[in-house]
């Protein structure tokens, strides 16, 4: 396509004007379908195109705006919002607390000069080490989750003088290349050989640790860090077992290992503490947050460290930098954040919701045992689990068909996650568990059904 900058020009005024509009007509909204389908086709990536249409009635299905628990598409239909973003809307979608901080804020100053002390980010920072464990105290605000965890590998390595990662089976610590060596899946790791020195162990096998830990110390290759989720998300949401992750600090302090523990998903109230280690009383050295830090409306992580991982970093503070990281509208979400998960104890609501959701998974599981095996999970940071993938997939396109919006984890296909933000409302959460028992026998019906078609 050549350059045709009138055209972008005519363009970007059609795409503001939209922007600026609360409501659209028929023709406006079969206009925005016809063209974002085309777009995305045309300039992002057919291939999701597919993906859509696999987890939904109609991939054609363009999202308009949303509040709260739920989001509304371009024709005004609302969906339950039992996703969450993957983690995102802790304090639920447009908080009008966070709205009201970017707002101000972006009254005054958008993007920090580079140079200047920027005084959201030193805020944010102290707020850091209030609400994280121990002697966490130092905080590098990044723009994702994945650069946090790119943040801590670096700064392991600036602690320990060592360059070798143990990861998990089944870990998701994201895409950058960095994290993706921590990342167990093949799919997603083998076009990227070589990547960063990793090995990986079965999540919850310390003994299988253990012996990888002192098998590299005897030889030299030592180890500058363990890297683990306290609950697994992408890895089909797998809660670490009662006493692993003190094992695992232990043996950290024992080989002078940084122990990095990956709260992008699972922290921030999530888990029903307000981070998933809480609950296990351990504290690491080096800690990834992301996804919900900015309250759903602003992207921002940190990776969070104790003095002993950042003072190679004081010696030389430009080995990390970031242009966006950190910038005054992403620390004002942050901030506001921060205040609303307090305020509203959602951590509390977040461990009383997910304790009346757990009972009736499993009595699902019990009525439709060939459909679903079962629920496991911490806080609304839940997993079900179906007997095959297909058929996972298969209630998920039911509950999208009963407008509720729920999708399957990255590495264990079998299960979805329940990740709704944590302020949805009991009345909300009736009726996705009434939508999913609708869904689970219709799925267990047509399987029946085909099963006596196949013996005849």
């Amino acid at each position: 396509m050549p350059q045709d900058l009138k055209s972008a020009k005519t363009k970007s005024d059609a795409v503001l004007d939209l922007i600026s509009k609360k409501k659209l007509d028929g023709s406006e909204i079969k206009t925005l379908i016809d063209d974002s389908v085309k777009y995305w086709a045309d300039h992002v990536n057919a291939g999701f195109l597919q993906y859509r249409k696999s987890v939904s009635t109609d991939y054609t299905a363009v999202e308009w705006d949303d509040e709260g628990s739920v989001f509304r598409d371009v024709n005004g239909k609302e969906f339950i919002d039992m996703l969450g973003g993957f983690g995102i809307y802790n304090v639920g979608h447009r908080h009008p607390k966070v709205l009201k901080a970017v707002r101000e804020q972006l009254e005054k100053q958008a993007i920090h000069s580079q140079e200047l002390i920027d005084p959201l980010r030193t805020h944010l920072a102290h707020l850091m080490s209030l609400i994280t464990p121990g002697d966490l105290q130092y905080a590098f605000f990044t723009n994702s989750g994945t650069e946090s965890v790119e943040a801590c590998l670096k700064m392991a390595m600036l602690a320990t003088g060592r360059h070798h990662f143990i990861g998990a089976v089944g870990a998701f610590h994201g895409k950058t290349l960095g994290s993706l060596g921590g990342t167990s899946k093949a799919v997603f790791r083998e076009p990227f050989l070589p990547l960063l020195h990793w090995t990986h162990v079965p999540f919850g096998d310390i003994d299988s640790l253990r012996t990888m830990v002192q098998s590299f110390d005897f030889s030299g290759d030592k180890v500058a860090a363990i890297v683990l989720e306290p609950i697994q998300g992408e890895g089909g949401i797998n809660v670490s077992p009662p006493g692993y992750l003190k094992a695992v600090r232990e043996l950290c302090d024992k080989y002078g290992v940084m122990m990095v523990l990956d709260e992008i998903q699972s922290g921030m109230g999530r888990s029903g503490d307000m981070w998933a280690c809480d609950h296990d009383g351990v504290v690491p050295d080096l800690m990834a947050v992301g996804k919900a830090f900015g309250g759903g409306v602003m992207p921002i992580g940190a990776c969070v460290g104790s003095p002993k991982t950042w003072a190679k970093y004081i010696e030389n503070p430009f080995l990390h930098t970031t242009t966006f990281g950190g910038n005054p509208l992403a620390c004002a979400a942050a901030i506001a954040t921060i205040n609303v998960l307090l305020e509203e104890d959602l951590p509390k609501q977040a461990k009383e919701k997910g304790e009346y959701l757990m009972p009736k998974f499993e009595e699902l599981a019990r009525k439709y045992p060939k459909v679903l095996k079962g629920g496991r999970g911490r806080g609304l940071m839940l997993g079900m689990e179906f007997t095959t993938n297909e058929i996972g997939y298969e209630v998920a396109k039911n509950l999208f068909a009963r407008q509720i919006l729920i999708s399957g984890t990255y590495i264990n296909s079998r299960v979805l996650r329940v990740e709704p933000p944590l302020v949805i409302t009991y009345e909300q959460l009736d009726k996705f568990v009434s939508a999913l028992e609708d869904s689970i026998k219709a799925v267990y019906k047509s399987h029946s059904l085909a099963e006596v078609a196949a013996v005849n």
